[in-house]
């Protein structure tokens, strides 16, 4: 691209030097000028394309750390997303969703897309002996793979997961760490579903499920650590799958000294049944990063957060043209409540698998991201494991996901991993897990 414009530059100012020659009432001193300036060029030859093209990626790398220094910024690398230097559009005209990747201290996770890769390999023949074969309603290969993954890297020493529904998770936290002590809080005690099928109870855990039960944030955790030898918080893991406003879950952890968190449904606007991280986190203002990005390399696709209810826009034509592939899309319709409320879902905070909603201001919702933004250290979405042409998944949008773990067209890779051999319907559970580090706010 920039050869083309260097090549038509030097034509239009050689083309103005052959009408100075033509043109007797220019004056020497113009003539001279221009003639100079074409030499220079014609000596500069290739150098002078490396030049602009050094300066355009300066730019580039200048912009993207000093975008990095915000607690909210797109969750995708915006070279990745843009084909980078090829200019290809990503997924969606109306871009990726704005949520915090990066922290208030600059942390971010240790583990790379190698380890996970390598992880990947060791994990799918674990899966392929899980005692509970068809988990529907519950977590898929992904999301399994993911809190496998996290709490085998983190090795804490106690985990508590609040929602176990079937077991499954309390499996999968067990072939992760086979000595550590678990806690399972869950309305309904797993050996419950042994007498309809297979469920999942562990030998060294501890639950409050059943006429035992206490939601997690009424627990005495003080209690409860002590009686597990747990003097070290920064120790011990903390998985919610209880489809709980997650605003709400992440007050308690923190009042409670908790600092590690994985949620399982971490759904985007306009989904779900509970408030999560990733719609507190979708706001007007991550459109300044959008906004230089654009000018910068030229390109029409936004990425940030904010939506526009206008039924005529862009967004509203691509959003209608997606919802006809995958079945998670969402539409204007139903992203906008009557008053053109798109945060949340349709302007509500939902809690309690739906069953306890209220509707909130934007200014509520703005407030949120920001108390959000105060707390978190790390905030870092597991990705899909692969691209949906592999797994033939048909129902979140990979325009609103990071890239996979194999991406699309590496199906030799997909296959040595023994991805291929598993069933296609344990892909269909995606909804962007997310793990979190918590810290109270600096002073």
């Amino acid at each position: 691209m920039l050869e083309r414009m260097l090549s038509a530059r030097r034509g239009q100012l050689h083309s103005d030097g052959a009408e100075v020659e033509d043109d007797e009432s220019k004056t020497r001193k113009h003539i001279s000028f221009a003639m100079r300036v074409s030499t220079h060029l014609t000596r500069l030859g290739y150098l002078l394309p490396c030049i602009l093209l050094g300066v355009v990626l300066f730019c580039i790398v200048l912009v993207s750390t000093w975008s990095r220094k915000l607690a909210c910024a797109p969750s995708s690398d915006a070279a990745s997303r843009f084909r980078f230097l090829g200019f290809e559009g990503p997924d969606s005209d109306f871009g990726s969703l704005g949520v915090p990747w990066l922290s208030k201290h600059g942390k971010t996770v240790q583990w790379t897309s190698k380890d996970l890769l390598k992880g990947l390999e060791e994990f799918v023949p674990i899966y392929e002996t899980r005692p509970i074969k068809n988990n529907m309603y519950g977590m898929g290969f992904d999301h399994s793979f993911g809190l496998w993954f996290m709490a085998r890297w983190l090795k804490p020493d106690l985990m508590i997961e609040s929602g176990a529904f079937k077991g499954h998770s309390t499996w999968v936290l067990r072939q992760a760490m086979p000595d550590s002590r678990i806690v399972s809080l869950s309305p309904r005690h797993p050996e419950k579903y042994l007498k309809k099928g297979p469920a999942y109870v562990d030998g060294n855990c501890t639950y409050f499920a059943g006429k035992d039960f206490v939601d997690f944030g009424s627990v005495d955790w003080g209690s409860v650590m002590k009686q597990h030898g747990i003097t070290d918080l920064s120790r011990v893991l903390i998985f919610f799958d209880d489809h709980q406003n997650e605003l709400k879950r992440i007050k308690q952890a923190l009042k409670a000294g908790f600092q590690h968190l994985i949620f399982e449904d971490n759904y985007d606007t306009g989904t779900g049944d509970h408030y999560s991280l990733r719609q507190i986190c979708d706001q007007f203002y991550i459109r300044g990063v959008q906004y230089i990005y654009r000018k910068l390399i030229r390109h029409g696709v936004p990425f940030g957060g904010g939506h526009s209810c206008f039924r005529d826009s862009d967004e509203a034509r691509e959003r209608a043209r997606r919802k006809k592939f995958w079945e998670k899309a969402v539409d204007i319709d139903e992203l906008c409540g009557a008053g053109e409320e798109w945060w949340g879902v349709r302007g509500q905070m939902r809690d309690d698998f739906n069953h306890s909603n209220k509707d909130i201001s934007y200014t509520e919702h703005f407030m949120n991201s920001r108390y959000v933004e105060s707390i978190l250290d790390v905030y870092w979405e597991l990705p899909p494991v692969a691209g949906p042409s592999l797994t033939h998944q048909s129902r979140y949008d990979p325009a609103r996901v990071s890239s996979p773990i194999v991406e699309d067209g590496r199906f030799g890779l997909f296959t040595r991993l023994g991805l291929s051999s598993l069933e296609t319907s344990v892909f269909n559970g995606y909804t962007q897990m997310v793990y979190l580090q918590i810290s109270e706010p600096e002073s």
